[in-house]
């Protein structure tokens, strides 16, 4: 298969997906088929991302990364990180064979090449390739040169995506904290404190016996929280109300709210 017959099915994943997310898995498993090597998307942070593996044998070091802790071990991801440019194991030469020989527990007696992720002007992950037989060629790096800049700009889609989530969550909870009274917030602001973590169990009557408020304040503090899609409540008759928080905004929110009173 030729270079542009190998890029154009690269490019059909993309062309697939039209503007939706690109999974690392199936990018992994493109660049596996034309590369013919294992293939591993690695995050900044050592997490493996997306993989694709051929028939060749792993090592034990890296069946145990890949299928139950699905992340890299912090010494081997920092000598990924100091990789800043495409480098093989069989570089002797490179400025960072030092580093890729350093790699070779986990690769052995295979051919292993690094390719930086790079988007934005940060340093966004690593892209390897390995294989037992035959050094990569040209066309080789190409592919995963091409591939890690479609990674690089899938991962900055879904960290705008996630700015852009937390805003719209900001935005909802400042909206239902701005429509509680004075005693309304102070209500909520005893509420959660009850609460342990995300979820727990409420009764009503003892907190407003206990703040001195009425019973009705809190229900009505409840009741918006809820109806704005925050919160979850769940009347467990005598027991009381059971509730959990759908925006992880608002407890963050209503402590900026306390140290402003």
């Amino acid at each position: 298969m030729s270079l542009l017959n190998k890029t154009r099915r690269l490019n059909r994943l993309l062309q697939k997906e039209a503007g939706n997310a690109v999974s690392f898995m199936d990018m992994a498993e493109v660049l596996r088929d034309v590369v013919i090597a294992n293939i591993y998307v690695v995050s900044r942070k050592g997490k493996i991302l997306g993989y694709a593996v051929t028939n060749d044998p792993v090592s034990p070091e890296m069946n145990q990364t890949i299928l139950i802790e699905r992340r890299f071990p912090i010494e081997s991801n920092n000598l990924l990180l100091k990789i800043e440019e495409t480098s093989s194991t069989s570089e002797p030469d490179s400025p960072y064979f030092y580093y890729t020989d350093q790699m070779k527990d986990m690769f052995p007696a295979t051919h292993t090449t690094l390719v930086p992720i790079i988007g934005g002007g940060d340093r966004l992950g690593t892209l390897i390739l390995s294989r037992s037989e035959g050094h990569f060629i040209d066309d080789d790096l190409v592919l995963a040169e091409y591939g890690s800049t479609v990674i690089a700009m899938e991962i900055l889609r879904e960290r705008a995506e996630e700015i852009e989530e937390e805003a719209r969550s900001k935005a909802v909870v400042q909206v239902a904290i701005g429509s509680l009274s004075f005693s309304e917030m102070e209500a909520v602001e005893h509420i959660f404190e009850e609460l342990d973590g995300k979820e727990g169990l409420l009764v009503a009557s003892k907190i407003a016996d206990r703040v001195g408020i009425t019973r009705s304040v809190i229900v009505n503090a409840l009741r918006k929280l809820e109806s704005a899609g925050v919160i979850e409540t769940r009347s467990l008759g005598m027991k009381g109300t059971y509730i959990r928080i759908l925006n992880e905004q608002l407890m963050q929110s209503i402590e900026q709210m306390k140290s402003k009173l």
